[in-house]
């Protein structure tokens, strides 16, 4: 496409927006000034742009009939073959449906991007297929993935497996719910707040939020840079070591892995944890929002690991508390530039842009704002309101502040090798009813998030792991480790996991 010259009237209306007063020969100069720049832009348009190879033949695929998708865990099938062996030859994935996967829509939940077909596979994508894997379709996910419900797909609510009409967490709501249902082998997820976590903890499946940077997140629609996680959600603990050694390492198209450290994750999973001292976090429970029979659920889980030779202690992590505030912070104004103001991508950084998503999603949400979801339009406003009147302090006194927060869980970490609190302070809520208010819309996506968004904030690897059963619905218990050590963190989850069903905990 041609880039044309702004005019005069243009740019007047530029320079109200920052607050500057032009006159019009002023604004005439401007003009003639830009157009001296324009050469370059068109010299870009000429230029043919690098993409990654696409190398695995994949038809569009279709959208699955409502008889064929009975949680609405599904937005598109469509199956790409991998490679003849590897890792994963035989296993079946699901990506959600924030991940690049080559000529198959991609709807990240929202009419906005409605329609859109990638050109390119993520990353992680494209290392499933290198290992063999079989993706065969797109998981259903959250409204450009702000919500911790699953009641907000543009689509259609998806359901909890275990109870129709409940919710099955979010925003990763789809991936959950095929493992959980036995649909697909693994999926993959995303987590800024808890998106991997929630849903694996109503649903009763094990999900990772691996370290921040361990997993490339090229081709993943993104909302905060320093925020934004991708990991497995499997119907195992050794799944989920499998899956995690196949999507970590380093990728130098994602500048958010300035910091990677692989282990090999299958090696030491059947070790035990009769070396191992867990903390059970005392600020993990008894939150306003705690469902007491949760945290006696939990606690009983965290005991276990007593029977099992590890040393178990209380550990009390004041700053926890605080970890909410200080991922709200970054969250709302973080992802006010980068995923709304910056169209999904945002400036400064070097990494791979997915051109044509970036046009597709800004084409979208800039013509029909209106369409965005109540969640998004929250976070654009509380974000645009501190950026305006407080100049970004307040996002910038939260970044600072999280290295506090991430040493609060350090300090602890060199006492414990793992701390163990609930995933969710509360077991799967119902579905909220069509029409009902905002406020009880926005509750039911954000009242989970508590103990699972600083993590997000700290970076550390935190994963649920189902540890029992409440009225028919499941309830996760969150182990957390070391940076970049997620193998304890698995060692943990296989030796509860051995224990027994846990269903009947």
């Amino acid at each position: 496409m041609s880039v044309r010259t702004p005019n005069s009237d243009e740019i007047q209306a530029l320079a109200n927006d920052f607050g500057m007063t032009l006159s019009e020969t002023d604004a005439e100069s401007f003009v003639g000034l830009i157009k001296g720049l324009l050469p370059a832009y068109e010299s870009i348009d000429r230029m043919a742009e690098p993409k990654p190879l696409v190398r695995y033949p994949r038809t569009p695929g279709y959208r699955p009939a409502p008889s064929d998708n009975p949680f609405n865990a599904w937005y598109w099938r469509a199956e790409v073959k991998g490679a003849e062996d590897g890792k994963l030859k035989g296993r079946t994935i699901a990506l959600k449906d924030t991940t690049c996967l080559a000529g198959v829509p991609m709807m990240n939940g929202t009419a906005v991007l409605e329609g859109f077909v990638p050109d390119i596979d993520a990353t992680i994508a494209e290392r499933i297929l290198d290992s063999g894997g079989t993706i065969i379709g797109k998981a259903a996910c959250e409204n450009l993935c702000f919500s911790g419900g699953s009641h907000t797909n543009q689509i259609a609510a998806v359901h909890n497996p275990h109870r129709a009409g409940y919710s099955a967490g979010g925003s990763s709501s789809g991936s959950a719910a095929l493992v959980a249902s036995g649909s697909v082998d693994m999926a993959l997820g995303g987590d800024q707040g808890g998106s991997i976590r929630i849903p694996a903890s109503w649903c009763g499946v094990y999900g990772l939020k691996p370290t921040y940077g361990l997993v490339p997140c090229t081709g993943v629609f993104p909302i905060e840079m320093t925020l934004d996680h991708s990991g497995p959600i499997c119907a195992s603990t050794a799944d989920v070591a499998l899956l995690l050694s196949v999507i970590a390492g380093r990728d130098p198209l994602d500048p958010r892995q300035f910091e990677c450290h692989t282990q090999d994750y299958m090696a030491h999973l059947d070790d035990g944890v009769r070396d191992l001292r867990i903390g059970i976090v005392k600020e993990g429970f008894g939150r306003p929002e705690s469902e007491a029979a949760v945290d006696e659920k939990v606690r009983a889980a965290g005991a276990r690991f007593k029977k099992l030779g590890a040393a178990v202690e209380d550990v009390s992590i004041p700053m926890h508390i605080d970890g909410v505030a200080i991922w709200t912070a970054i969250a709302a104004e973080g992802a006010t530039d980068l995923m709304i103001k910056g169209n999904g991508a945002g400036t400064n950084w070097q990494g791979y842009y997915p051109t044509n998503m970036i046009e597709a999603y800004a084409r979208g949400w800039r013509s029909r704002p209106d369409d965005l979801p109540d969640t998004v339009k929250l976070v654009l406003f509380a974000g645009e309101f501190m950026q305006r009147f407080y100049h970004g302090r307040y996002y910038a006194k939260a970044q600072n502040l999280r290295r506090l927060l991430r040493k609060a869980y350090d300090d602890a970490l060199e006492r414990f090798d793992i701390l163990v609190m609930p995933t969710t302070p509360m077991k799967s809520q119902p579905l909220p009813p069509v029409g009902c208010s905002r406020e009880e819309n926005l509750a039911r996506a954000l009242e989970m998030i508590n103990n699972t968004c600083p993590f997000d904030a700290s970076g550390h690897p935190a994963m649920s792991v189902p540890c029992g059963m409440i009225d028919g619905l499941p309830v996760g218990m969150m182990l957390i480790g070391r940076k970049f050590d997620e193998a304890t963190v698995l060692r943990a989850s296989q030796a509860f996991e051995r224990i027994g069903d846990w269903k009947s905990m």
